[in-house]
């Protein structure tokens, strides 16, 4: 297992939609087992596969406080086939847009229909935090990060503090 170096924006790697795994292999199972290394290092409760810039409709997230609690989700080609009708709003931060965080509304709970890592399709109920952490991730595979769902003036704001540290760290 490796520690991968996670993208951040306004990387254009990070707006490109992911594309679906056709099985899940031995890259595949890999690729999930880098990217929890990597999430737990970081340290994060949710990767996409394009914050580590690959392409692939793969995530991994883990709610657990502590070492002990970890309950790693490994997901390939999730798609989330039910929404409720209340919402949480939570605030919400990234691996890829460090040091930034807003309060974002999304639905409380979903379902999500996925791959799990011996490529058994599987479906998960998920409410609070879980949901809110699969549909963030889940957003990352379709080119959409938790910035996009703020105002125009928020998201431009923390995108020049962004590039601003870019170019004094570069």
């Amino acid at each position: 297992m490796a520690v991968m170096p996670i993208l951040t924006a306004p990387d254009p790697r990070l707006k490109q939609k992911a594309k679906p795994v056709a099985q899940v292999d031995d890259a595949v199972r890999a690729l999930m087992d880098d990217m929890l290394e990597t999430m737990y290092a970081a340290p994060g409760i949710g990767l996409a596969a394009p914050q580590v810039a690959v392409g692939q409709r793969v995530i991994v997230a883990d709610i657990g406080r502590s070492e002990e609690d970890r309950q790693p989700v490994r997901m390939a080609n999730p798609e989330i086939v039910w929404v409720s009708d209340d919402d949480n709003t939570y605030e919400e931060g990234c691996l890829s847009v460090p040091e930034h965080y807003a309060s974002v509304v999304r639905p409380r709970a979903v379902r999500v229909r996925y791959l799990d890592e011996a490529g058994t399709q599987k479906e998960i109920d998920a409410d609070g935090l879980l949901a809110t952490v699969l549909q963030h991730e889940i957003d990352h595979l379709d080119g959409v990060l938790f910035i996009d769902h703020l105002s125009s003036l928020k998201r431009n704001m923390i995108l020049r503090k962004l590039l601003k540290s870019k170019k004094e760290a570069g």
